[in-house]
């Protein structure tokens, strides 16, 4: 397990007393991060090639996806470093994050904040 994937899980533990999920047993290195009311995901972590993300680099590497509802703001990450169109999901307001150190962390959790809220019922938008 990678050290961004164990920050990440910690911050989803303790803000928002999250379960990791595992839910696929034929991906043992996907899980999810979801509400326990409304039951809705926020946050899916994957390990996946880099081949499979259209990336020239053999290896795999950790992914997460978030929502993210401001267009515009996720037109300006797709062309950033550390960024691409959401793996593995039809909806186009999901991105993938990398998770290998091209983006800060602080910035992920801004962003799984982000997603957080877009996911929530009212009672717990900004917990």
């Amino acid at each position: 397990m990678t050290e961004y994937r164990n920050k990440i899980f910690q911050y989803v533990k303790d803000k928002y007393k999250s379960q990791i999920e595992y839910l696929w047993l034929r991906f043992p290195g996907y899980c999810i991060f979801r509400h326990d009311d409304n039951r809705k995901w926020y946050g899916i972590v994957m390990d996946v090639s880099y081949q499979k993300l259209g990336i020239n680099k053999d290896g795999v590497v950790d992914i997460l996806n978030v929502k993210i509802d401001d267009c515009v703001l996720r037109d300006m990450l797709l062309h950033r470093n550390g960024f691409l169109s959401g793996y593995h999901i039809s909806r186009g307001n999901w991105i993938s994050i990398l998770l290998d150190k091209s983006v800060e962390l602080d910035e992920i959790f801004n962003l799984i904040d982000q997603s957080y809220n877009s996911t929530a019922t009212r009672r717990n938008i900004d917990r």
